[in-house]
């Protein structure tokens, strides 16, 4: 069976419920276990890539996860910063990239479910470095979930 989701930015895969799942190709850009403040934390991804460069064939995907790290400023031993990662200096141009890349790999009438934080930076200033507009998500809270599709022409 061809695997049909991939996760660009897995990480510990903390929101995954089935973290094992058959359909699912977990990507993230490192591969480290580590001890920070009691809290064990595991990213063992099933592929090491970078979501700017994902390492698929174009159409590839039904379903693509885009997780970004959304840390601007995060301490060196942070548990938020071994978790999730951090962005680079150059933030805008490589979630731009990021959004690209999974376009790319999604195949035409599949779904991209993109999740952000605004503990840094706002939702709004994120979809100003996308061409594609969401389809649907929620619109409260600081953590929002947003699903974008791929035109099927």
């Amino acid at each position: 069976m061809t695997k049909r989701i991939l996760d660009v930015c897995c990480g510990s895969k903390m929101f995954w419920f089935q973290k094992q799942h058959s359909d699912v190709i977990f990507m993230d850009i490192r591969k480290e276990e580590c001890e920070i403040y009691d809290k064990h934390v595991n990213v063992n991804p099933d592929v090491i890539g970078d979501f700017r460069d994902i390492p698929f064939k174009t159409n590839r995907f039904d379903m693509v996860v885009f997780d970004p790290p959304h840390l601007r400023w995060a301490g060196h031993n942070s548990i938020m910063r071994a978790q999730y990662g951090q962005l680079s200096r150059n933030w805008e141009q490589d979630i731009s990239q990021g959004f690209s890349e999974c376009m790319r790999v999604l195949r035409p009438g599949g779904f991209l479910i993109f999740k952000w934080s605004e503990c840094q930076i706002k939702i709004n200033e994120i979809l100003k470095l996308t061409e594609v507009s969401p389809l649907f998500g929620n619109k409260r809270g600081d953590t929002h979930w947003l699903v974008f599709t791929k035109d099927g022409k």
